[in-house]
């Protein structure tokens, strides 16, 4: 039997196997090295996206997390959970985004909730060099967002776009807020309920209150209150946050004060819809406030008999598009999008139950000739012709 008496006798009788059976030897190195390899990487297989995703961030010290231009409730419910986790990892992050809030819905979301947002206009706004994207893949609206590396990237939204260190795009998930709260559950974080403290669940890391609202409500918002593009990870992660979700902040968000514009940008759309079988389209002229143009076509695709709209409105001589469809036969993104690009300086696209895009005016450098102006009757024969598959 081979079983040297001491460890420098081991090692003798070691150093002689190696030198007469040196293939044997390799063999056997490959062999642990390539368990030892498949074990990690199973470990690593098996760990939740939460893990991975908290490990990341405590290898940091400071993040940027930088939401789409114009934040929706969404990607602000999840810019506050990525916070929230860092933040309790003692990694200072900050809230930036670039455009404007501008949805009486989205200005509430962030004043109820005290949020701090940092817009931005130019890539050297940015807060830290680790970018973290919420709710899109790719950073734009802002100069220098195509020389943007993100770090990591948490999102629903289909897109090509990914994180140096850490992608997680769920393309079957109905909000980024289900995806971020599924990170609080990965690692064990108990939600603080409303008339509790922190220190009261006795867990090393807690959902706040403020977090699970936020999370809820972008949940809700994203699916239609989990009637639309809603999967089960959705209503799992609605459970999950509920406990520490405030009523009341819950209930000043989702019924905010009412803008004037929108409502009478809202009665335009329906007086002046243009209708063709099932299919509506409205255009409602000059407005002030362009996010009442969206929700006119939320509103107008509440009319019976009307299974897909598109409403048109023009401000600062940039015509703005926002369609809604209910209709499996009409995806709204792509029908948008088929006829902006017919369009000179058209871009459109969007999901296939929601879409949008612009026509930016044309601009004469010698500032001698006039704007070319768009045809808005061409224009909405073409969209109705695209809702209807005819492209």
């Amino acid at each position: 039997m081979w079983a040297p008496a001491t460890v420098s006798g081991w090692l003798s009788e070691a150093e002689t196997f190696v030198r007469e059976n040196p293939e044997l030897a390799a063999t056997a190195v490959l062999g642990a090295a390539f368990v030892l390899v498949s074990t990690y990487a199973f470990i690593r297989a098996r760990r939740p996206a939460g893990e991975e995703f908290r490990r990341l961030l405590a290898d940091e010290s400071e993040i940027a997390v930088l939401m789409h231009p114009n934040p929706d409730p969404d990607a602000m419910a999840a810019a506050i959970g990525v916070s929230s986790l860092a933040d309790q990892l003692d990694v200072d992050a900050t809230i930036q985004y670039p455009g404007q809030i501008r949805h009486q819905e989205n200005r509430a979301f962030r004043t109820v909730l005290d949020l701090e947002l940092d817009r931005i206009d130019h890539v050297s706004d940015l807060a830290a060099e680790t970018v973290v994207l919420v709710d899109h893949n790719e950073a734009r609206g802002f100069a220098g967002a195509d020389g943007v590396l993100p770090t990591a990237v948490v999102d629903h939204h289909p897109g090509d776009g990914r994180g140096e260190e850490f992608t997680d795009v769920r393309t079957d998930y109905g909000a980024t807020a289900s995806v971020v709260a599924e990170y609080f559950d990965d690692v064990g974080a108990v939600p603080v309920p409303p008339d509790k403290h922190a220190s009261e669940t006795g867990g090393d890391l807690v959902l706040s209150t403020r977090a699970a609202t936020g999370l809820l409500y972008g949940i809700l918002t994203d699916t239609k209150h989990l009637t639309v593009g809603a999967s089960e990870p959705d209503f799992a992660s609605a459970a999950y946050v509920y406990p520490g979700v405030d009523q009341d902040r819950l209930d000043r968000i989702a019924n905010p004060a009412v803008d004037a514009e929108v409502l009478e940008v809202k009665a335009r759309a329906i007086a002046g819809r243009q209708i063709e079988g099932s299919f509506a389209v409205a255009d409602v002229g000059g407005v002030n406030n362009v996010d009442a143009i969206p929700q006119a076509a939320d509103e107008l695709i509440q009319l019976e008999g009307v299974s897909a709209v598109v409403v048109i409105g023009e401000r600062d001589g940039t015509i703005h598009l926002s369609g809604r469809s209910r209709d499996d036969r009409v995806h709204m993104g792509n029908a948008i999008d088929s006829v902006l690009s017919e369009v000179t300086n058209g871009n459109g696209g969007g999901h296939s139950r929601m879409g949008g895009g612009t026509i930016t005016p044309e601009v004469d450098p010698t500032g001698e000739g006039e704007a070319e102006t768009v045809d808005r009757d061409g224009l909405a024969d073409a969209l109705f012709r695209a809702m209807a598959g005819d492209v």
